[in-house]
């Protein structure tokens, strides 16, 4: 037990020498630990305002180049290895990685943004992961209940999808949405009740496009995270949807957050490019022949 708390606090020693002073611009205040210190948060500042090169030649030019770029450059290292707060930074953001495929969209968020609540045929998380094919594919509850609560023959049906990030759900999906809505009624569309489908794989919305008979569906689902951000989601969007199809029928815009293409931005976009399906009546690679 003594051996256990020495090296406790010889870790929290290297942190609070770590993110003293100046040497990790823009950190923020953490909470305070069991003794009532505050470690600063390693991961808030952004990677492209993090350089630790001693001495370098030109740090303001390093840094302009670092801005084009969330590649962690400038890191430096000791000896042949990467210096603790680099390690520490990159195991942080690994960490949030992890978060955010076995994390699940809150319940608040769905109900605040008035989702009807379904599921794939996977039953948790770890089903998810190894099977795909169960994502693809309504369960049999969840199909009951949207065919009762959904619009049938709908011209656009917007779903949402939690895929394989729970938090880009949770980042964008309030700001899309009303976007995509705002565009599409500047073109005379409306769009009707949202689906949420947990455990959810691209492929859910063939079947959601069978059991509705929609023109068009427009999946919103987190992509896979990455040591950059989390909170990546993309739109696969298809004219008429069906089970089976060729995934060259989807028309795709990714990279969608904060430091991508901002949600409310990618709503007007997204709008559209449906417009122009619902008006050529085809989608993917068809759509730009």
């Amino acid at each position: 037990m003594n051996q256990e708390n020495e090296i406790k606090q010889l870790v929290k020693k290297v942190l609070l020498e770590m993110t003293s002073g100046d040497k990790l611009p823009g950190l923020q205040s953490a909470a305070p630990d069991d003794s009532g210190e505050v470690i600063a948060d390693i991961a808030a500042p952004t990677l492209q305002d993090q350089f630790f090169v001693p001495n370098a030649v030109n740090n303001e030019e390093y840094l302009v180049m670092k801005q084009y770029t969330p590649a962690r450059l400038g890191v430096w290292r000791a000896g042949p290895r990467y210096n603790t707060i680099s390690m520490l930074r990159f195991r942080a953001d690994h960490a949030t990685a992890q978060d955010a495929v076995f994390s699940d969209v809150s319940e608040d968020c769905i109900k605040v943004n008035g989702f009807i609540a379904g599921q794939s045929r996977c039953v948790d998380r770890d089903e998810y992961v190894t099977r795909p094919d169960y994502g693809r594919l309504l369960g049999d509850d969840t199909k009951k209940l949207f065919k009762d609560k959904l619009q049938s023959s709908a011209m656009v049906l917007i779903m949402v999808g939690d895929g394989l990030s729970s938090a880009a759900i949770e980042a964008n999906v309030a700001d899309i949405i009303p976007a995509i809505k705002q565009g599409l009624k500047a073109h005379g569309v409306e769009v009707g009740p949202i689906p949420f489908v947990r455990f959810c794989r691209v492929g859910a919305m063939d079947d959601i496009g069978e059991l509705t008979k929609a023109d068009v569906v427009c999946c919103l689902i987190g992509e896979r995270p990455g040591l950059v951000t989390s909170e990546s989601m993309s739109a696969y969007i298809a004219y008429k949807p069906t089970v089976g199809m060729p995934e060259s029928r989807r028309t795709v815009v990714s990279n969608i957050h904060r430091g991508g293409t901002p949600a409310v931005e990618a709503g007007a976009h997204i709008s559209g490019i449906i417009k122009t399906i619902l008006d050529k009546k085809m989608s993917g690679v068809e759509l730009n022949m």
